[in-house]
């Protein structure tokens, strides 16, 4: 019993209405007729447990094998019961004839099906079931990924003897219930033709089994090193699979076995190949054994194996093969050896797969005249083997990533030939003159191409598919000599080459034109008389050049869905919003200042970027307007934000969705975790996933924050973040899983001396690569079948790789979040790696699977090296990957560093951090400006926060609350050269000696709110200064903290201003004369924690908000200040009869402050700085 899921909306819900029910016998007088909902649900009676509700516990009867009667004592009344020994009955009367009828029509038929096939995998049994043997009808029982036992105890359980009750079962399955010894209750089935016993720990198999008459057996992922010589009475035994066992050689007993046809020994220990052994098996045409350890082929005596057709070696270990043996060969697998040369019989060979070898000589004879597919990439050939031109049925061939230099022109001569895939080659030139080719797919992408064939288009009439992508390529060649084109090009790829504004025009010439991809290239105009002519294009992506505008006629294109525009110099909003299918746009850096669009959006715009535009600005009503798609980005301008150049770090991120329009991936960016001196990135992809990635990106970082309070070790807290995410996701009930990466920089606190550290940690295919010196620096790890300990722990935990190289045929990475069913087979621990951050290193990229499954590291780190703004080199990264034929998913992070010696830390600090990396833009700066000579002299603070204050700014000016604290200005410090740096103390650019005229930055964030005007603002600018946003009374100044090192005894300086009023002095300072002392905190953190977030010191006169009074600055055109009505609780108005008398105490405090600093200099303290904090 209990309550389906959404019984009121199921779809399996046949009748259902509200009826007197009683259950139990009719004749006792206990149970009574009571009102209630009633369910006809698939094959099950619900009744409701609660009166006319469907609330609470519901009552479910399966039917199938029971009886529905009519009872005749009660008018319209129907008995439901239950099949089995414990069955039970409902009685439902109903209101009228009509509704009787239906429900007994109904429900005869449900309860007169036979049941013949039960699926109860992944159920987590431990012993069968009662219910399972209600039905002695069952042909087909799955009971696989259980706990099974073949004992289990309490004795009153059901174990696995009890099988033989099924008389009629024909399929069983019992695979990976870790059952340690054969079950020997199958023997007795007399029916069973089809047993699975795999990955149960199998040592042996008992003789007994020979009594069988099995057609299939299913022995993979067990401890099996031999069978028994009985097995050779099963006769009709046509199917057996040894795979993934201990086998040394192949058995004996498979002789015997003359209707197996299939040797399937793939994943066991065989070192060597006997060819006498298959000899002696006629019967047997195909041959599996791959990921086996096979390093040569014994072939004594052997003059040829006629019968095998389909020989499967790959990931074995072999040097070279001679397979001319198997002169009736029609199948050939021989991917990821070590192959350098190869030797094939032709006669019958229809396909070859060789890929992933390290070839120089390819050998087949004779020309294989039935071959139909090649793939030879990946290999180390120079030259294409001349019978490969003379193969008349050769339809496809993939020479990719191998160092050909030359295409032989007779190989376009074949009529048959469809597909050529020459990319990554060492080509300059392709034949130049074609005549007529069928090819329909031409991929001569990352060659050394100046120029393609004149004729090229002219000839070939079929080809719908060219990628010429990554060449340098200056011109394209004619599609047409007329106005008529027979052209019928769907999908033309020509990123990364050098083309100019000549080639478009050529592009007319394809009418049919689906795809176009001319991204980084040197256009600088589209016409638009030749964009309207493109009718029928669907996509197109023309990012990464110098145009100015998208022309209007791209309204012609009715069947566009795609405009990928960013990275170009566009100022004008193009009118792709007219386009009804219009479903991505992205326009991100570009030059937009405005945005047009109509009254309705398009139905399916599901995606527009407008990031990267510094120049625009939208108004509410669009805002409003544009929140409404799916997935909408803009640069969100905010104190505090990374959106400039930081001092350390800086980062761009791109996502963009593959097939079927499914964003499987997600990013994760955190300039400032935890506090301002650390920085989280990520990458999350879920292959086909959806949820997997968002759930990894929003958890993550929680996870890895909780860690880092337990443990300061990298790789420990890397990997128990990576663990307690996959409990998470387990706990979330997620089956599925993805690859992960994080990117961790941090500042160790108890090593204040050293630099910034990089944590690296991956599971999956998503990675991570540094850019140091210009060359890549891996810091990822891809654990696959292709390395050795992977595959060795594989075959320890007896997994099945099936042949497309995937774990129990669910995923090709053997680390990986998810897929806790795979475990101990697929396991969640990541490779991490630390690495010291030092100025030569320019970047690292975090990318997922699509962007490194085309693009190599080298390629990526070339790609964006030159590339200035972190934003552009990830949407390049995408770009390039879509053009070279990425059709998943791709999500690319681009983290770019300014290591140098101001941030890489030498010096003791004695116990203090250093100042924060600077996550804040560089734009926001505090002026010092020099003074001239005889000026008021204006001392710093102890805290060294305040600077010389020009006499030419007004009283008011003054007074102001906020005061000034961005300038576009550089940073201009007035270092006091009678000041001389203190001896012996060695420090580095990021930690110089405080002066007393100069004072150290660091970023950070006040907020407070203005007590004379309702937005802070009081200048005759026009435009709100960088640096200060404002929301109502609320005012937030990006305000410099300075970091120095605390001196003994220093004094506290007054800030004064000559005015025509006379000078202003700040009533919150201490009083002159008056020496302080700091106050520490035993973090290093010093003072109290304000309501934003930011940190000050106890100390009255390191105020935030006063020092953003006491610093007001010029800019150009104006002041920037808050109101000019002074605060009298603020400031004194000191007489002008008395200003002589002020200056002459001022002087005396200059003259006691430089007397300090000579006692310093003599006896030096050990003081910690006056070091502020304040993350956002």
């Amino acid at each position: 019993s209990g309550k389906p899921h959404s019984t009121g909306s199921s779809e399996r819900i046949q009748l259902s209405g509200m009826y007197n029910v009683r259950k139990g016998k009719i004749h006792l007088p206990v149970n009574r007729w009571t009102r209630r909902q009633a369910i006809l649900c698939g094959t099950c009676l619900i009744v409701s447990s609660v009166k006319e509700s469907q609330t609470g516990k519901m009552h479910v009867l399966p039917l199938i094998g029971g009886k529905v009667e009519e009872v005749k004592k009660h008018q319209h009344c129907l008995a439901f019961s239950s099949s089995g020994p414990q069955s039970q009955t409902y009685y439902i009367c109903f209101d009228n004839f009509t509704e009787y009828l239906r429900w007994l029509r109904q429900a005869s038929k449900v309860a007169s099906q036979r049941i013949s096939s039960v699926d109860l995998s992944c159920c987590s049994l431990e012993h069968l079931p009662a219910n399972l043997f209600y039905s002695q009808d069952l042909t087909h029982l799955n009971l696989k990924q259980n706990f099974l036992r073949l004992n289990p105890s309490p004795s009153t359980s059901r174990a696995l003897s009890e099988l033989q009750r099924f008389t009629k079962l024909k399929s069983l399955n019992l695979s990976n219930n870790n059952l340690g010894d054969f079950p020997l209750a199958v023997c007795g089935i007399p029916t069973l033709t089809e047993l699975n016993v795999s990955c149960n720990a199998l040592r042996s198999i008992p003789a007994v089994v020979g009594e069988m008459h099995k057609q299939t057996f299913l022995l993979d992922g067990n401890f099996l090193q031999s069978l028994p010589d009985e097995l050779e009475h099963m006769h009709q035994l046509s199917y057996v699979s040894l795979s993934f066992n201990e086998f040394t050689d192949i058995p004996g007993v498979l002789e015997k076995l003359t209707a197996m046809d299939k040797l399937c020994m793939s994943g066991n220990c065989l070192d060597t190949l006997n060819l006498q052994v298959l000899k002696r098996m006629p019967h047997i045409k195909h041959v599996d054994l791959r990921l086996n350890s096979i390093r040569r082929l014994e072939a004594d005596e052997i003059d040829f194996l006629h019968h095998v057709t389909q020989l499967d070696l790959r990931d074995n270990k072999l040097g070279e093969l001679d397979a001319t043996v198997f002169n009736n060969v029609e199948v050939l697998h021989c991917e990821r050896n070590q192959l350098v040369t190869l030797k094939i019989s032709g006669y019958f060979l229809k396909a070859l797969y060789a890929s992933c070898n390290e070839l120089v000589h390819l050998d087949v004879y004779p020309v294989p005249n039935c071959l139909a597919y090649m793939d030879i990439s990946r290999n180390h050939l120079e030259s294409l083997p001349e019978w490969v031109c003379d193969s008349r049925k050769l339809e496809v061939l993939d020479v990719g990533h191998n160092q050909i230099r030359e295409l032989p022109a007779r190989l376009f001569y074949n009529s048959s030939l469809r597909k050529l895939l020459a990319g990554h080659n060492l080509l300059g030139r392709l034949p130049d003159r074609l005549e007529r080719t069928q090819v329909e797919v031409l991929d001569v992408q990352h060659n050394q191409l100046l120029e393609l064939p004149s004729n090229l288009l002219l000839k070939a009439d079929s080809l719908r598919f060219l990628n010429a992508s990554a060449n340098k390529l200056e011109m394209l060649p004619p599609a047409t000599l007329s106005e008529e084109t027979h052209s019928i090009l769907q999908e033309l790829y020509l990123t990364n080459n050098n083309l100019t504004d000549k080639c478009v025009p050529l592009l007319t010439g394809h009418p049919h034109l689906k795809i176009l991809h001319m991204a980084y290239n040197r256009l600088q105009s589209f016409p638009a008389s030749k964009m309207a002519k493109l009718e029928e294009l669907e996509e197109i992506d023309i990012s990464g050049n110098k145009l100015k505008a998208i022309p209007t006629t791209i309204m012609n294109c009715r069947r566009m869905h795609t405009v990928i525009a960013h990275s170009n110099c566009i100022e004008v909003f193009p009118e792709v919003m007219q386009l009804s299918e219009i479903k991505c746009v992205d326009l991100s850096c570009n030059e937009l200042s405005e945005v047009t669009l109509p009254e309705n959006l398009p139905p399916k715009l599901q995606e527009l970027d407008l990031t990267g535009n510094p120049r625009l600005a939208l108004d509410h009503k669009t805002l409003e307007l544009l929140n409404n798609i799916r997935c909408f980005k803009i640069d969100q301008p905010s104190a505090g934000d990374a959106s400039g150049a930081p001092a350390v770090w800086s980062h761009g991120y791109t996502e963009a969705s593959g097939v079927k329009n499914k964003l499987c991936v997600a990013a994760l960016s955190a300039n400032n975790f935890c506090d301002n001196r650390e920085a989280l990135y990520g990458v999350f992809d879920g292959d086909r996933n959806v949820e997997v990635p968002y759930l990894l990106q929003c958890t993550m970082s929680d996870i890895l924050a909780e860690e880092l309070q337990k443990t300061k070790n990298e790789e420990e807290y890397m990997i128990n973040t990576f663990i307690v995410m996959q409990r998470k996701l387990g706990t979330a009930g997620q089956k599925l899983g993805g690859s992960a990466v994080l990117c961790h920089i941090k500042h160790d606190p108890m090593d204040p001396g050293g630099c910034f550290t990089l944590t690296s940690a991956n599971v999956g295919k998503c990675q991570t690569v540094l850019c140091r010196n210009g060359k890549p620096l891996p810091l990822s790890r891809c654990y696959v079948m292709s390395c050795e300990e992977e595959l060795k722990r594989i075959k320890q935990h007896k997994a099945i790789i099936t042949e497309d190289g995937k774990v129990n045929g669910v995923t090709d990475s053997t680390r990986i979040l998810g897929y806790t069913f795979l475990h101990p087979s697929v396991v969640p621990r990541p490779h991490v790696q630390s690495i010291t951050l030092t100025p030569q290193d320019e970047f690292f990229i975090l990318g997922s699977k699509g962007l490194w499954d085309s693009l190599s590291m080298d390629e990526a780190v070339e790609a964006v090296r030159n590339v200035p703004d972190a934003l552009a080199a990830a949407k390049k990264l995408c770009t390039l990957a879509q053009s070279y034929g990425c059709n998943d998913s791709i999500s690319a992070v681009v983290v770019q560093l300014n290591v140098t010696e101001d941030s890489f830390c030498c010096c003791e600090l004695n116990g203090v951090p250093p100042p924060s990396p600077g996550i804040f833009p560089q734009s926001v700066n505090v002026v010092i400006k020099d003074r001239p000579a005889d000026a008021l002299g204006m001392p710093s603070s102890s805290s060294g926060m305040a600077s010389e204050i020009s006499s030419e700014i007004s009283t008011s000016e003054m007074s102001s609350e906020v005061g000034s604290t961005a300038s576009d200005e550089p940073p201009q410090v007035a270092m006091n050269e009678s000041s001389p740096a203190y001896p012996g103390e060695q420090r580095c650019m990021l930690h110089p000696v405080c002066l007393s005229n100069s004072f150290q930055r660091q970023l950070s964030s006040a907020t407070f709110s203005s007590a004379f005007s309702d937005n802070g603002l009081d200048s005759d600018d026009e435009e709100p200064i960088e640096g200060v946003f404002t929301n109502g009374s609320r005012v937030e100044v990006e305000v410099d903290i300075h970091c120095s090192r605390a001196k003994d005894k220093q004094l506290l300086q007054v800030p004064v201003e000559a005015s025509d009023e006379g000078i202003v002095i700040s009533a919150n300072e201490d009083e002159p004369g008056l020496p302080r002392k700091a106050e520490y905190s035993a973090t290093g953190t010093i003072g109290r924690r304000r309501g934003n977030g930011s940190v000050a010191p106890h100390e009255r006169s390191h105020n935030l908000i006063e020092v953003a009074t006491d610093a007001p600055l010029r800019k150009t055109g104006g002041y920037f200040a808050a109101p000019a009505q002074p605060d009298p609780d603020d400031q004194f108005i000191i007489p002008p009869e008395l200003e002589e008398e002020v200056k002459e105490i001022m002087k005396q405090h200059q003259e006691q402050q430089q007397q300090q600093q000579q006692q310093q200099r003599q006896y030096p303290m050990d003081h910690l700085a006056d070091y502020y904090d304040t993350p956002l």
